[in-house]
């Protein structure tokens, strides 16, 4: 029994070692080449900010967004309760990340009927939006 013991620490050990020596360097692509490439991020800080109420109903009102056709993923998150640190911006109320297979996609999502009544039905919420477009690679 000790024999098969050692067999499989030497064998798990092995596999380690050689793994270590392997490429790290894998883009999103690469390894996932199905995912959307453009990463649409939005941050929004709320008039005001302390409100459950008006983070629930901006949520609300982001998740009807899943509708629109060119949108591929949508994740809405809270600022994380992470080390404070100087690099770290927790001051937004809500954020959201869309995913597009392209550009053109995002584009079309930019004029789509219910993103257009999203913003004239919620903008009131909120006072500053930032957002941050990026392409895989």
């Amino acid at each position: 029994m000790q024999d098969a013991s050692r067999r499989q620490f030497i064998t798990s050990t092995a596999l380690l070692g050689a793994a270590s020596v392997l490429p790290t360097t894998v883009s999103a692509q690469t390894a996932c080449p199905s995912l959307p490439r453009l990463i649409h991020q939005v941050y929004f800080w709320l008039h005001n900010p302390d409100s459950v109420e008006d983070r629930n109903k901006l949520i609300e009102g982001l998740n009807s967004l899943r509708q629109i056709d060119s949108v591929r993923g949508l994740q809405i998150g809270l600022p994380a309760s992470t080390e404070k640190r100087e690099v770290v911006d927790n001051s937004y109320q809500v954020a959201e990340t869309m995913l597009f297979d392209d550009a053109a996609g995002q584009d079309a999502y930019q004029i789509h009927p219910l993103h257009k009544a999203f913003v004239e039905q919620y903008s009131y919420l909120w006072r500053k939006v930032v957002v941050y477009d990026s392409m895989a690679v």
